[in-house]
């Protein structure tokens, strides 16, 4: 499987006002004062790259890139436009928390061509945000899509499945949601993850996980609900209008290569896949010390990077084409995975459907039990 000049490219802002009691992410609170150090860190490691790469989508995540200061945020987005220029139909996403957009940010996001912005609204619901430890209150998320009304393409994530959250509620979020009509949704079910104040919590029992068979019944709603609403349902977690489905998540999926740079970002050129130390002051330091961040590196090819492009291929809800496949990896997905393919057909969590392999409903509520078997 030959390995084409990645298109993509992934920069990690690591800054939060504060860690949400769910965040497993990497990220780091309350330190402003090592943001100059950061974007230091970030414009040598991407001296690195030894020339300007173009590309197709370049995403800014975080942590929450808009909690840099306006002129730092410009150093950021001069940066990319310098490392990472952009081809004329490219996708330029940033990620926001609502009470970070203002006239000024929307502003800086037209001057430097960014085209899509990513809400980390997560709630409409005061009561689910104060438990989820979200720091804007919903009426900043109906400002957030009037001063977006510029942006082409606004995503929201949603959050479901939250202790004590019932059907009705989450139906309630739904609905005012599709009250601003984003061009991309985003709904994800609620991990108590080691490592996060809730992790403790749960430990202790003040906080209860919501049951599988309400979990259940959350993304059958969101589905329903969404796709009567015009969205097309084209990966497990994502729905999008026609046309707006992420073209940068996409390239995660089909398994193209991609940069990455940052505190704990993963990147995936020439067949490896390195991912930079997560801490933020070691990322920092070892940057500056004219070292490199790279925590781990490991080559990603054979069957194993074959077994992956199937599992993340089949997120999709499209599902795989037998000759994309083989185009791709040079195997069959029967030689790859047959007996476990019939296994999962014969079980109704996966189907054929117009020659192409795709999860069936079933499947869908449980694919990540699925994944660990073709991997």
């Amino acid at each position: 499987m030959t390995m084409p000049v990645p298109r993509s490219a992934y920069i990690h802002v690591p800054f939060c006002r504060h860690r949400c009691g769910y965040c497993n992410f990497t990220v780091i609170a309350g330190r402003d004062d090592l943001h100059a150090s950061y974007l230091q860190a970030l414009q040598m490691e991407l001296e690195t790259l030894g020339a300007p790469q173009e590309m197709e989508t370049v995403f800014l995540g975080g942590g929450t890139p808009t909690q840099l200061h306006p002129d730092e945020l410009r150093r950021l987005f001069d940066l990319i436009a310098y490392w990472f220029p952009m081809v004329t139909e490219g996708e330029y996403t940033i990620e926001a928390n609502p009470e970070d957009i203002d006239e000024e940010s929307v502003a800086l996001f037209q001057e430097y061509g960014v085209n899509r912005v990513s809400l980390g609204g997560q709630s409409f619901d005061m009561d689910k945000l104060t438990l989820l430890e979200r720091s804007h209150q919903p009426s900043q998320l109906e400002q957030c899509f009037t001063l977006l009304k510029s942006i082409p393409s606004v995503s929201m994530d949603l959050i479901f499945g939250v202790p004590g959250e019932t059907l009705a509620q989450w139906s309630a979020d739904l609905d005012s949601l599709l009250i601003f009509r984003p061009t991309h949704i985003s709904t994800y079910g609620l991990t108590i993850e080691k490592g996060t104040s809730f992790w403790s919590r749960f430990e202790r029992g003040d906080l209860l996980e919501v049951d599988e068979e309400l979990q259940r019944q959350f993304y059958i709603e969101a589905r329903q609900r969404l796709s009567a609403a015009g969205y097309h349902h084209y990966e497990v977690s994502n729905f999008a209008r026609p046309g707006f489905e992420c073209r940068h998540n996409q390239a995660y999926w089909f398994g193209d290569p991609y940069f990455a740079v940052g505190p704990g970002a993963a990147s995936f050129v020439n067949g490896y896949r390195e991912v930079n130390h997560r801490s933020t002051t070691t990322y920092i330091s070892k940057v500056l010390a004219g070292e490199s961040p790279v925590a781990e590196s490991e080559l990603v090819s054979g069957e194993e990077l074959h077994r992956e492009v199937l599992v993340f291929a089949l997120r999709r809800l499209d599902g795989i084409n037998p000759d994309w496949f083989f185009q791709k990896t040079g195997v069959t997905i029967e030689s790859l995975a047959g007996d476990q393919i019939t296994k999962f057909v014969n079980q109704g969590l996966l189907r054929w459907h117009d020659g192409r392999l795709c999860l069936t409903e079933e499947g869908l509520l449980v694919s990540d039990s699925l994944w660990p078997y073709l991997l």
